[in-house]
């Protein structure tokens, strides 16, 4: 039986990397006088990264219909490779031989890496978990790939990245029971074994991943855990699976009260415009999901008054751009909203696609760097406010839950007489469709 350790022993602390051999600084910038935000500049191997910041996911090694120097010249500094299916094509040799993921795919700028621990639930029906390590079975040709902590780092320290993300036991956000206590026990764990494993300390930092599924006195533990090991940042996993946005917010501001204030946090799979301002008020610094470039792919265009679903007969004949506040290719190079209807109806995914990814990822982009002048500004929660203002004209339409997480750092959206006539949302997906 292995038996789970609350702390690191002597052993992994030698073998874990200094502080001052971290190949990241994080110094921040400006903290908000009200919630727990702040912007810092993070200096890594390929590049320095504001935060907080929205990572693009090249799941393969790529940003499906951008090109890397498209996607440069959006301002991107850092986006997300994965471990799993780079691991699986092209492999590990082939990306050493190129110089890592950054000449294989000719991407200057930073890039992290997830681990492939996600996959035991996007792949549940597909793999098998044991305390080694995780059997998967190639969605590509039906052969075996063996995942352990230690290879999960050798293809990591392959492909090159300059954040690597440990091997975690994940499990769906809606597990409850036994399942939950092992997962987070084993992550950490495995942990030590990925940090023993890192063969690039001074080149490539680790972060641990924060387990526990949505048990606080689970997550309190991996969290004591985690933050007595010696990293240069933390990331916070096993949410956004579904769970109950009341629930979801409260995790993610128990994680960040109880993690290291000089490191930055990185909340895993996150990406509506909505949890982002919110959770950015909760004290994350780093967020990756597939929402601009997916739902792009769907006809869907993100304006700061929700969303436009261009596929939708209002738009084929709208000669206005997607918003003519955005200075993206898309909005700037004369591309109209019934042009762009057309093409996402006769052409699929190819330039209708092209051009509107680039909006949705530039507007991702845009957001986040206003939140992060917005607090250079010291004018965070105003900023908050008009955010929700845009995307909910009426108050009464404000998620509730979003309502309370905003209220527990201080930022009040309701007047007296809008909690009155309040009949919040609950749900609260933050997507309204503009007209």
């Amino acid at each position: 039986e292995v038996l789970y350790l609350p702390r690191p022993s002597l052993i992994c602390m030698s073998m874990a990397t200094s502080n001052a051999a971290y190949p990241l600084k994080f110094n921040i910038i400006s903290k908000c006088g009200t919630t727990a935000a702040r912007t810092a500049k993070m200096q890594l191997p390929h590049a320095t990264v504001d935060t907080p910041v929205f990572m693009p996911v090249g799941t393969k090694g790529s940003l499906k219909a951008l090109t890397t120097d498209e996607l440069s010249k959006l301002g991107c500094r850092i986006m997300l490779g994965n471990t799993y299916h780079l691991g699986c094509r092209p492999g590990p040799e082939i990306l050493s031989s190129s110089g890592g993921l950054h000449g294989y795919m000719h991407w200057p700028h930073a890039l992290l890496t997830d681990s492939g621990g996600f996959q035991m639930v996007s792949l549940s029906k597909l793999c098998n978990i044991d305390e080694g390590g995780v059997t998967f079975t190639s969605p590509y040709n039906g052969t075996e790939l063996r995942l352990t902590p230690e290879e999960s780092i050798r293809i990591q320290n392959g492909i090159g990245a300059d954040i690597m993300m440990q091997l975690d036991d994940v499990v769906h956000s809606s597990t409850t029971g036994p399942r939950v206590k092992e997962a987070m026990e084993r992550s950490i764990r495995w942990l030590d074994r990925c940090l023993a494993a890192n063969a690039r300390p001074t080149q490539q930092c680790l972060f641990p991943i924060v387990q526990g599924g949505l048990d606080s006195d689970l997550r309190i533990q991996s969290l004591d855990a985690l933050a007595s090991r010696d990293v240069a940042g933390f990331a916070i996993g096993g949410l956004s699976g579904g769970e109950a946005k009341s629930t979801f917010w409260r995790i993610v501001k128990l994680c960040t009260e109880r993690l290291p204030a000089g490191k930055p946090r990185y909340l895993m799979g996150v990406g509506l415009p909505l949890d982002l301002v919110v959770c950015v008020a909760l004290g994350v610094d780093m967020f990756d999901c597939v929402l601009p470039t997916r739902t792009a792919r769907f006809g869907v265009a993100l304006v700061p008054e929700g969303q436009l679903q261009l596929k939708k007969r209002q738009f084929e004949t709208d000669l206005r751009p997607i918003d003519d506040r955005c200075s993206c290719p898309c909005c700037t190079g004369g591309y109209s909203r019934a042009y762009l209807a057309t093409l996402l109806k006769e052409d699929g995914v190819t330039l209708g696609c092209s051009l509107l990814t680039a909006h949705n990822v530039a507007y991702m982009l845009n957001l986040m760097s206003e939140m992060r002048q917005s607090l250079v500004d010291g004018k965070f929660s105003e900023f908050v406010r008009h955010f929700f203002r845009l995307q909910y004209p009426n108050p009464t339409d404000y998620p509730e839950w979003a309502v309370e997480a905003l209220k527990s750092v201080g930022v009040s959206l309701l007047s007296g007489e809008d909690v009155k006539k309040s009949s919040c949302n609950v749900d609260g997906s933050g997507d309204v469709e503009v007209k």
